[in-house]
C-alpha cells in the first residue's frame, strides 16, 4: 500500500534539527528526501552527539536521530556548476525545504523567485527563528536562544529555578513539524506553488495557546509553576514511598474517587478544599495531605490502582524507563536497522508520532553517508559516472 506522499520529491537544504526534522516526517509518509550537504562536511549534526566515533566519520548520533531514509548528495552552492547541477534538480522537485539564515539562498541566486521560474509548482518551505521579515530576521536563532524569546524559559521550573530551559529543543522540534504540516497542507492545493514562511518563534508560541490567551484575555502574566498544573488542583507531581507520582485529577468526579479511595473524604468539607479554585489556592496544604497517604506505597503500584478508579495517574520516568515502558516496546515505535555498514553497529530510531492504518510508517534505509547516493541522483540528471568523478576533483561535489 502506497504512503500518503509516495511520488512526492523533497529537497532537503537543511541543517541540525528544525528542518532535517520536517523531513524526517515528510520520508516517514513516503516522500523522496535527497538531502543536499556541503561537500566533504554535510549537515554540523554529523558532528554532534555522544559518541565521538561517529562524529569523527560524520555520522554523529545527532545526525541519525532524524535522517532516515533520506538519500545524502553533496554539492558545492557557490560554484556555478554546483548552481547549474542544484537547478537541474529543481526542476525534478515538488518541495524545497531550507533553513538557512534569510537572505543567504538570495545571495546565491538560488531564492524563489528564481527558482519558481524553472519550476512554477515547486513548495518552498523556509524555516527560520524570526520569519523571513522583519527587524530581528537576521538575527542567529538557535533553539536556546528562542525558548527565551518566546517566554517559554520563564514559565519553566519553579519559582528558585526559573527560567528555565525546557530539556530538548523544543523550538526546532516545534518548527520543524510546523513546517511539515504546511508543506502537507501545500500538496494539496490545486495548482501547486507556494513560499512558506515558518518562524520558529512564532510556531512556539502557537503551541503556548493556553498561556497566551491568559495573558492576552484575563491580563494575568504567567510564571512558573514547576510541577503543578495551574489550571486545577490536584494536580501535579507527588512524593511516594518510592518514585514520584503524576496525579491528574482535573474533573470534580476526579477529586472525589481519589479522597474516597485514599479514605480522605472529609477533606471535601473543608472550605479551603470545597471547590477548584479554592483547592488551587491552598494546593500546598492539599499536596501535603495527600502525600502523607501516597508515602505508604510506590509511584507504580498507585498509577496502577488510579488509573483502574479511572482517576489520571502515572510514575514520572527517566528516558531509559520510558522507552522499556510497554506502550513503547508494544507499538513498533522504534525501529532497527541491523548491521549498518557506516557505523559498524545496529541502530535504534524513533519513527513519528502517528500511526497509519494501525502502523507507525517506517523507511527501510538507515540514515545515509555524506554523498552516498550522488551517483545515483546525478546519473538520472545525465552526469557520467566519469564527469563525477572530475566534479569531485574540484570541490563541486
Amino acid at each position: 500500500m502506497k504512503k500518503p506522499l509516495y511520488g512526492i520529491r523533497v529537497l532537503d537544504l537543511t541543517n541540525v534539527l528544525a528542518g532535517p526534522y520536517c523531513c524526517h516526517q515528510l520520508v516517514h509518509l513516503g516522500a523522496e528526501v535527497i538531502k543536499v550537504e556541503a561537500p566533504k562536511t554535510g549537515d554540523l549534526a554529523r558532528q554532534l552527539g555522544a559518541d565521538r566515533s561517529l562524529n569523527r566519520k560524520l555520522m554523529g548520533i545527532s545526525f541519525l536521530a532524524q535522517n532516515a531514509g533520506k538519500k545524502s548528495i553533496t554539492l558545492n552552492l557557490k560554484s556555478q556548476i554546483g548552481k547549474k547541477l542544484f537547478l537541474q534538480l529543481t526542476e525534478t522537485a515538488d518541495v524545497l525545504v531550507e533553513n538557512f539564515r534569510p537572505g543567504v539562498m538570495r545571495r546565491l541566486g538560488l531564492d524563489f523567485e528564481e527558482l519558481k521560474k524553472i519550476n512554477p509548482n515547486l513548495i518552498y518551505c523556509a524555516i527560520s527563528g524570526f520569519g523571513q521579515s522583519g527587524t530581528s530576521s537576521g538575527q542567529p536563532a538557535y533553539d536556546q536562544i528562542i525558548q527565551g524569546a518566546s517566554g517559554l524559559m520563564s514559565i519553566t521550573g519553579n519559582k528558585s529555578s526559573s527560567p528555565l530551559r525546557v530539556g530538548f529543543p523544543v523550538a526546532d522540534t516545534v518548527g520543524g513539524i510546523t513546517a511539515a504540516f504546511a508543506i502537507s497542507s501545500a500538496l494539496n492545493a490545486n495548482p501547486r506553488g507556494a513560499f512558506i514562511d515558518v518562524s520558529m518563534l512564532e510556531a512556539l508560541m502557537s503551541s503556548m495557546g493556553w498561556v497566551l490567551s491568559n495573558y492576552l484575555n484575563s491580563g494575568v502574566e504567567p510564571i512558573a509553576y514547576g510541577n503543578e498544573n495551574p489550571t486545577s488542583a490536584p494536580s501535579g507531581t507527588f512524593n511516594t514511598s518510592h518514585g514520584l507520582l503524576n496525579i491528574a485529577a482535573n474533573k470534580d468526579e476526579h477529586w472525589t474517587a481519589l479522597t474516597d479511595f485514599l479514605g480522605l473524604a472529609y477533606l471535601r468539607d473543608k472550605p479551603q478544599y470545597a471547590t477548584r479554585e479554592a483547592r488551587k489556592v491552598n494546593r500546598k496544604k492539599l499536596k501535603k495531605e495527600l502525600e502523607e497517604k501516597l508515602n505508604k506505597q510506590s509511584a507504580e503500584t498507585w498509577a496502577q490502582e488510579l488509573n483502574g478508579l479511572g482517576i489520571p495517574a502515572g510514575e514520572v520516568l527517566t528516558v531509559a524507563q520510558a522507552l522499556q515502558a510497554h506502550e513503547i516496546s508494544e507499538s513498533n515505535f522504534l525501529t532497527e536497522y541491523k548491521d549498518v555498514p557506516e557505523v559498524k553497529r545496529n541502530l535504534k530510531l524513533v519513527t513519528t508520532g502517528i500511526k497509519l492504518d494501525g502502523e507507525h510508517p517506517t523507511t527501510a534505509n538507515p540514515p545515509p553517508a555524506l554523498g552516498a547516493q550522488n551517483e545515483e541522483v546525478f546519473n538520472d540528471l545525465g552526469v557520467s559516472s566519469d564527469e563525477l568523478k572530475n566534479l569531485k576533483r574540484q570541490g563541486i561535489i
